[in-house]
């Protein structure tokens, strides 16, 4: 397929070329005019008017030719804009040492949300996307609503027309008898309509209307030249079955009203999800940091193992095994805490993308809000009466109905018959002048017309329009079923946060009591293993045991107060909760007519307000208050030895200094 693409390419390229019989064929019919017929000059002309050269085309550029290549511009030649100013990031391997630390309750982060806040973002795992929603959605569908009101303005027309009629016509000839003479008539008018039209809320339509056409006619003799007949019309046309109604002529308004109010609900609902997302960013942070110190604290004690097991090696006391083995959980942990400094960087970037700031600006964020302890007892009914009354996904499904219920009416009335009673009054007027110069013209209310009627019209079976009132009915009767189930779903979510809540505080009382236990046994197990009394893997196992429960114990923590977030989400209340509303910002736009001095003010941007206070700060670190005490060091009284200065001895070493020592290895 692709060479025969080819081939007809070339035979379109072959096809437009022109050889030297072209040119003399040109030059003969060029030598020699008279030869050419008729229909070539009209081609010849026809051409040379709708030519579609390129000249042509950048000359007029009325007639375009064919595209037939796809036209893309380059990169360089698109408008440039600038990315936002970020500092070089800082990563695992390459940390900045000179961050500024910045003291980041949870209160103040979502004020700076709300404070920078145009578009609304949601969190999606340790980043943050756009839900798609802006401030200005509300306000740009608030424009369909006078766009439908614009239906019952009045309108005025003014046509102007000028004609120059001349009609040529034979007549006999009176000096020569047979003979007969070409001669027409010259008439100059001028024709002159105003209009003004007006649709009422029952659909009637009025009009008035004025006509003037004045006009002037030579040669010959007329009783009145020139002459102006007028005349002035009001006419009432008012349907009595299809379009008829109060209800059905303000459907549109009201549903453009509803669709506004759809938008309205559909931002607030991705509101709600962007304070509850700031909120699970924030926790989420917290829980990262805990979890750091408790696998620097690892880190630390099992530096502290592998320098004392060296130590005993060296004496004898243990063998290559235990050291082996405290390097192993070393290494281990290592990696384990490259994999929490990284959850820490991501977790402070989702929040920076979140509040809408930059994601490095030479600063690091220190939450100081404490996570709640206490247990919440949530009250299950009044749940269920503010998730019925202020869930923004179930306002828009009851919108939806009502506008369906609107577009009904519609539908009902498009499938009557159309019965229209018109009714027609006119003035009509002449005036002129005659062949004596003397001027004529009617009075007023002289000569008038009166027009009465009744026009009916009906397809004959009604099929289109009554099947569009079925499918309408079939649309309500899914969009019940929708409310329906976004009821039924509703309550399952509602059952199901109040579980996970629950779940979270008991499973942070169980990891709480698991950390104590775990701490008892580490000291113990240091103990015993420093007097003789309990082998090393127990005291590795300790240590490890101790680390996870710490950063358990903050992970189901900082997950319940999530919980309690994901909750006020739940009954639409977590705006409410956190003092924050909506302020419509206003901006001078052009109006209708008549109003010429200034613009008017519309509905511009929905922005928040900025959050009131509802959580505590503590003014230092967020993490402190799991009661973060480091556990004792192997070796009492001395210092933890940095990582970096702990030495892995590698295989060559190992079986060196076993040989040295004339002990086999241990495998």
């Amino acid at each position: 397929m692709t060479f025969g693409r080819i081939r007809e390419s070339r035979r379109c390229v072959i096809s437009s070329s022109r050889g030297p019989g072209h040119r003399r064929q040109i030059r003969r019919w060029a030598a020699c005019p008279a030869r050419i017929p008729c229909r070539a000059w009209l081609a010849v002309l026809f051409l040379s008017l709708f030519s579609t050269t390129v000249l042509a085309q950048r000359t007029i550029g009325t007639i375009f030719p064919e595209r037939q290549t796809t036209a893309i511009r380059f990169p360089e030649q698109l408008p440039r804009y600038t990315l936002p100013m970020a500092l070089s990031p800082s990563t695992v391997s390459r940390p900045l040492e000179d961050l500024t630390p910045e003291k980041m309750p949870l209160d103040a982060a979502i004020r700076t949300s709300m404070r920078n806040l145009d578009v609304i973002r949601v969190l999606s795992g340790v980043s943050a996307s756009h839900s798609g929603r802006t401030i200005y959605d509300v306000a740009l569908q608030h424009t369909a609503i006078d766009q439908a009101q614009a239906r019952f303005d009045p309108i005025l027309s003014v046509n102007n027309h000028w004609s120059l009629t001349e009609n040529p016509t034979g007549v006999f000839d009176p000096l020569i008898p047979g003979n007969s003479l070409i001669v027409g008539t010259h008439t100059r008018s001028f024709q002159h309509s105003t209009q003004l039209s007006k649709e009422n809320l029952l659909g009637g339509d009025f009009v008035l209307a004025v006509d003037a056409i004045p006009s002037h006619t030579s040669p010959g003799a007329f009783a009145l030249d020139p002459l102006a007949s007028t005349s002035t019309s009001m006419s009432y046309t008012q349907p009595l079955l299809r379009g008829a109604g109060y209800e059905v002529n303000i459907a549109p308004i009201v549903i453009a009203g509803i669709n506004t109010e759809r938008s309205y609900f559909q931002f607030k609902d991705a509101m709600q999800e962007h304070v509850r997302g700031i909120i699970e960013a924030y926790w989420s942070l917290v829980a990262a940091r805990t979890e750091l110190w408790a696998r620097r604290q690892q880190r630390d004690q099992l530096a502290e193992t592998v320098r004392r097991v060296e130590a005993r090696v060296r004496q004898n006391i243990d063998n290559r095994a235990d050291l082996s083995q405290a390097q192993l959980a070393l290494a281990n942990i290592k990696a384990t805490l490259v994999v929490a400094e990284s959850n820490v960087l991501l977790r402070e970037a989702a929040l920076r993308n979140l509040i809408g700031v930059s994601p490095s600006d030479g600063t690091v964020y220190y939450p100081t809000t404490p996570p709640i302890n206490e247990r919440f007892l949530p009250d299950w009914d009044e749940m269920l009466r503010l998730a019925e009354e202020r869930r923004p996904d179930l306002m828009e499904l009851k919108l939806i109905l009502e506008a369906d219920q609107q577009q009904a009416l519609i539908q009902k009335n498009s499938a009557r018959p159309t019965l229209d009673a018109v009714a027609q009054y006119r003035w009509n007027g002449l005036d002129g002048q005659t062949p004596g110069g003397w001027r004529r013209s009617s009075r007023p209310g002289e000569f008038t017309d009166w027009t009465l009627g009744v026009n009916f019209s009906v397809p004959l079976g009604l099929r289109q329009s009554r099947a569009a009132v079925r499918q309408q009915e079939i649309l309500i009767a899914r969009d019940q079923i929708n409310l329906k189930q976004g009821l039924h779903s509703t309550t399952h979510t509602l059952v199901l946060n109040v579980r996970q809540l629950d779940q979270q505080y008991e499973q942070y009382l169980a990891f709480r009591e698991a950390r104590q236990a775990a701490r008892v046994n580490l000291d113990s197990q240091i103990l015993r293993w420093r007097t003789g009394q309990a082998i090393l893997i127990n005291v590795l196992q300790a240590i490890t045991d101790w680390g996870n429960t710490v950063s358990s114990e903050a992970a189901a923590l900082t997950q319940y107060n999530t919980q309690l977030a994901n909750l006020e989400r739940q009954t639409g209340t977590i705006l409410e909760s956190h003092g924050i509303y909506f302020i419509e910002e206003s901006r001078y736009s052009v109006g209708p007519y008549p109003h010429f001095r200034e613009p008017r003010c519309y509905p511009h941007a929905n922005r928040p307000t900025e959050n009131s206070d509802q959580y505590e700060d503590s003014g230092t670190e967020s993490e402190k208050s799991f009661d973060l005490t480091a556990p004792p060091n192997i070796r009492d009284g001395q210092p933890s030895m940095p990582l970096d200065n702990i030495h892995i001895p590698t295989l060559e070493e190992f079986l060196r200094d076993a040989e040295r020592q004339n002990a086999p290895p241990t495998p």
